[in-house]
């Protein structure tokens, strides 16, 4: 591998997960990027060519996937995947974000007492209920500011600009502008 095709300062290939697959010019850097890393996939994470995801925590459970395409920048973001990420090429996406394909519990009352339950230390091997996950579709050339959130099942079209502290409950149409919590379109640019 020469030096070109080495990923720059940050985790190197020996140091990354056998299932995480950088490509050229690429790097990830941050002391907690794998900490909560249990994806047995056989290509859990991929990041295209010259993407940098600097201080990201990428918290992959054991059937989660993370792809992120080429040219993109995520700085001090969290990627919580149980099934599916996908951001595409030229993206940006700034820090104290949260990207999340699942609820991470169950919403109806009972089974979240049960979810609870299964939780404590007094669990003696409870199974916890299923948690409801739908992936995240990021399309290309999209901008989305610091703090925040993007839920469950939303795709962000491609060319939209997403305002800081934003919450993204519903899917994003390409080329909106789109701000708020909940977030709602302020224009879409019919130009593109």
């Amino acid at each position: 591998m020469s030096s070109r095709d080495r990923p720059m300062a940050g985790w190197t290939d020996g140091d990354l997960p056998g299932n995480v697959s950088l490509g050229r010019g690429s790097c990830i850097s941050g002391p907690d990027a794998f900490k909560r890393f249990f994806s047995k996939c056989d290509v859990a994470l991929s990041l295209g060519d010259r993407s940098r995801a600097d201080g990201v925590k990428f918290a992959i459970g054991p059937q989660g996937h993370v792809a992120i395409g080429h040219d993109c920048y995520l700085n001090d973001c969290i990627l919580l995947a149980e099934q599916n990420i996908t951001i595409g090429n030229y993206v940006m996406i700034g820090w104290n974000t949260t990207v999340s394909d699942s609820d991470f519990h169950p919403i109806a009352p009972a089974e979240r007492i049960s979810d609870a339950i299964a939780l404590s230390p007094r669990a003696e091997g409870r199974a916890r209920p299923k948690a409801l996950c739908q992936s995240v579709f990021i399309g290309d050339n999209v901008f989305i500011g610091p703090a925040c959130t993007l839920l469950k099942g939303v795709t962000i079209g491609d060319g939209a600009y997403v305002e800081a502290g934003s919450v993204i409950a519903h899917s994003v149409p390409a080329n909106a502008h789109v701000r708020g919590n909940p977030a709602v379109i302020v224009s879409v640019d019919l130009t593109k």
